[in-house]
């Protein structure tokens, strides 16, 4: 369906995930971080006037999993919330500076193969045409249209010999993007919908285990 970047739409979201039953959220186990990223909602750029939400291309001179895709986010700090986490990454990485009322909602959090508990927080960023990446971290960003994930086709699953999970793969470019990317972009996709499908068991692909 359409979603033009305005009002109407960010109130429809919010309520979409006003109404996302979120699983309650606990004590990570003691070999997770904690950890939060951004799902920015940002206008398409483009001729539709659409809604996108924001994908980066990790920097190939960052320590861990560089190179990958990714959304906008990384471990919390002493004393933050995973809010106010993901909102500093957003600004890290991508110059962005949002506040909390910006802040549509989030999602369940998401355990990672490479040590973290991952807390999706679901934001609408107005002012992303100011945008200014920050070279060390990101590589490239991309607006990813909300018509694109909701597509029958956006995700599918395949297994792998290492585990007995499922592996979502989101398909963007002619490329595979992975969990716990492919997984929390889905979330979200069937939040849109008005479902509460869950994603935690949902696997990683062996190179995204450390």
């Amino acid at each position: 369906m359409a979603r033009p970047f305005d009002d109407a739409t960010r109130r429809n979201i919010a309520d979409r995930c006003r109404a996302f039953a979120r699983l309650p959220a606990g004590e990570p186990a003691p070999a997770l971080k904690r950890a939060a990223v951004a799902i920015a909602l940002a206008g398409a750029g483009d001729s539709s006037g659409g809604t996108a939400l924001l994908l980066t291309m990790r920097a190939a001179g960052l320590r861990a999993h560089r190179g990958q895709w990714a959304l906008p986010g990384g471990r919390c700090d002493q004393g933050e919330t995973p809010v106010m986490a993901a909102l500093r990454e957003l600004h890290e990485e991508l110059g962005l500076e949002l506040e909390p009322d910006d802040v549509l909602g989030l999602l369940d959090d998401y355990p990672t193969r490479s040590g973290y508990l991952i807390t999706p927080v679901v934001v609408w960023a107005a002012g992303s045409t100011e945008m200014s990446p920050n070279p060390a971290e990101v590589a490239s960003v991309h607006r990813i249209a909300l018509e694109n994930i909701e597509q029958a086709d956006a995700f599918d699953f395949t297994a792998i010999p290492e585990s007995d999970r499922r592996v979502i793969r989101f398909r963007h470019a002619g490329q595979f993007i992975h969990a716990p990317t492919a997984a929390l972009i889905y979330q979200f996709r069937e939040v849109l919908g008005g479902r509460d499908t869950r994603v935690a068991e949902l696997e990683q692909p062996v190179f995204a285990w450390k």
